[in-house]
């Protein structure tokens, strides 16, 4: 008795393609070039170094985004925690105001303690562990008393909680580094700067010179302001969040529904990118997706250390201007 035939392999039926006939989402083209072989590069060869895939051309999509925004004089609203300060960035944030490319900053509490001791002493950012062991983390003198009463002055002149500190350090003569201020840099350039506070949150909160409906009321000020800041990113703004996972994302939401139920639904069409060590929840889908997905535009979200992250995006704007 003869065998049956054998088995039929399935892979003779497959279908296959001509690699020249697929679509291919990467091409040569778009790889990275290979560094300088000597010293002395620019930063404009680095940047053109990049290849032309994810993270990379997301940072290109924003840096070319901010630099049209400032030529269409659109508004720029960047969204800060406090780490950015403490990392270092305060000069790379000032020459982003200077050049147009933040038009408000709206700063969670911790933001502008960092900026305040910076700007007096030199110095910001305590041992925390250390501190708490003993019960003396946050009760820094100076920052607690002097803070709070600038907050306490500045609720009486009917002023919001980020020009009250600015006012307070504006009319002082002891500062070691006012030129690394936000606060003052902000004054200056006209550049408006809200301080989103919650009760409990910050080291100022402990000191007896802690006024709760002075902080409220200067920070409702302040989200007020922050509202009517929106107006200008119809049409071409942009909204960056660096370092603050839940504060500042839940505040631009309401203020951004406050301001689309003004104005017909505007603003609309902006672009939005949160930048942060991790990916988080709230940065995500306050600012990089609904925003966008009920009104236009464009979300990046780009993770990264923010002491590379954002000097890599404020070169990139300033190369952008430049063309």
């Amino acid at each position: 008795m003869s065998a049956g035939p054998g088995p039929v392999d399935p892979r003779d039926r497959l279908r296959r393609v001509p690699v020249g006939d697929r679509p291919n989402k990467v091409s040569s083209g778009d790889f990275a070039t290979s560094p300088p072989r000597e010293a002395g590069g620019s930063f404009r060869q680095f940047y053109d170094a990049l290849p032309h895939v994810l993270a990379a051309d997301s940072l290109r999509s924003v840096a070319r985004g901010l630099a049209s925004a400032v030529r269409e004089d659109r508004a720029i609203v960047w969204m800060l925690g406090g780490h950015v300060v403490k990392t270092g960035l305060s000069l790379v944030l000032i020459d982003l105001m200077e050049r147009g490319a933040i038009t408000h900053l709206a700063v969670n509490g911790a933001t502008v303690i960092h900026d305040y001791e910076t700007c007096r002493w030199g110095g910001t950012s305590e041992d925390v562990e250390a501190g708490l062991s003993d019960g003396t983390f946050g009760m820094a003198l100076e920052t607690g008393r002097d803070m709070n009463l600038a907050i306490r002055t500045g609720r009486d002149r009917g002023l919001g909680l980020g020009q009250a500190l600015a006012e307070d350090l504006a009319d002082r003569a002891d500062h070691q580094h006012p030129e690394l201020s936000l606060l003052l840099a902000a004054r200056r350039l006209g550049v408006s700067l809200s301080v989103h506070v919650a009760m409990g949150a910050d080291i100022l909160h402990q000191h007896p010179e802690a006024d709760g409906s002075a902080i409220g009321e200067t920070s409702y000020t302040d989200f007020l302001l922050l509202v009517e800041s929106l107006r200008g990113l119809d049409r071409g703004g942009a909204v960056i969040n660096v370092g603050s996972a839940v504060i500042l994302p839940e505040v631009f939401l309401k203020a951004l529904t406050m301001r689309r139920n003004l104005d017909g639904g505007a603003p609309r069409g902006f672009l939005t990118a949160d930048f942060d060590m991790i990916r988080q929840y709230r940065p995500r889908v306050n600012v990089v997706e609904r925003p966008t997905r009920t009104g236009g535009g464009r979300g990046y979200q780009t993770t990264g250390h923010h002491e590379i992250m954002v000097p890599l995006l404020a070169w990139a704007v300033a190369e952008e201007l430049a063309d």
